[in-house]
């Protein structure tokens, strides 16, 4: 499988261990850098340093980026399901879309980090209960986005995120305009002829899903790179088309995400 889309970047800005005024710098930066999607991801606590450091909510934080960007796309990487009526995520990612005129991608998984269960008094189900929720919860944002009044402005790109082979990538093939994952190497060919497969079961072709991945710019030898040339082509090769590299706060430094779109561009020309 060889990537035929054009090259994307996105960033995930981590809403952890900053004030908001360095998390609304880091966005309007990346904006400026010219990435092309602005992500952050709906925990309630840190995942990475002090456990009980400073830490941002999602979706307010998103209707945020909506009014304060005007060019990329924004999301969360990932949604959780568990934590809100899916008919709710369907008028708040309706609402966003609007605000932000059309530039929500609609990322969703089922959740894992225990902590944000625990405290915030969410049942933390099996990890197949949770998918089979997300099963569930899929077709009903799906109906509500189709029933609110004003509708979005387009279809929303839904977003899924994991790697599970019997139930997460079967609900990619089914709902998914990108599929995100960090698998790289033998392990993503290996994902990917599962999705393939699950695509053919349910009659849709595997290219109408874009394929993100999560690069640190470290390659598969976890060496620190000048050039992202040496991780991206072998992903590239794979089918990927979406690059998204993490970066946390305080301070959101964007050294690596600046090299993948410098990269981005002299392959896209």
């Amino acid at each position: 499988m060889t990537a035929s889309r054009t090259i994307r970047v996105g960033v995930q800005l981590q809403p952890q261990h900053a004030d908001y005024a360095q998390i609304r710098d880091a966005v309007r930066r990346a904006e400026d850098l010219g990435v092309d999607i602005a992500f952050n991801w709906d925990h309630f606590f840190p995942l990475y340093g002090a456990a009980d450091g400073k830490h941002f909510e999602c979706w307010t934080m998103l209707a945020a980026w909506a009014e304060q960007t005007s060019r990329i796309e924004i999301g969360a990487l990932v949604t959780c399901n568990a934590y809100r009526n899916p008919q709710l995520v369907a008028d708040m990612a309706r609402t966003v879309d609007h605000i932000s005129d059309g530039r929500l991608i609609l990322g969703m998984g089922s959740g894992w980090f225990e902590k944000d269960f625990d405290e915030y008094d969410f049942e933390f189900k099996t990890a197949g209960r949770r998918l089979d929720d997300l099963r569930d919860a899929l077709p009903l944002i799906e109906a509500r986005l189709n029933q609110l009044n004003p509708p979005p402005t387009r279809e929303i790109p839904v977003l899924i995120g994991g790697g599970g082979e019997k139930k997460t990538l079967r609900l990619v093939a089914q709902y998914a305009d990108i599929w995100h994952t960090f698998a790289q190497g033998d392990e993503l060919a290996h994902k990917i002829d599962v999705l393939k497969r699950h695509c053919h079961d349910i009659g849709r072709k595997v290219e109408e899903i874009e394929i993100s991945v999560g690069v640190d710019g470290r390659g598969r030898e976890g060496r620190a790179l000048d050039d992202p040339e040496v991780e991206g082509r072998a992903l590239l090769e794979a089918g990927v088309s979406l690059f998204t590299i993490g970066v946390g706060g305080p301070d959101y430094d964007l050294a690596m995400v600046e090299k993948y779109v410098g990269w981005r561009d002299q392959l896209n020309g």
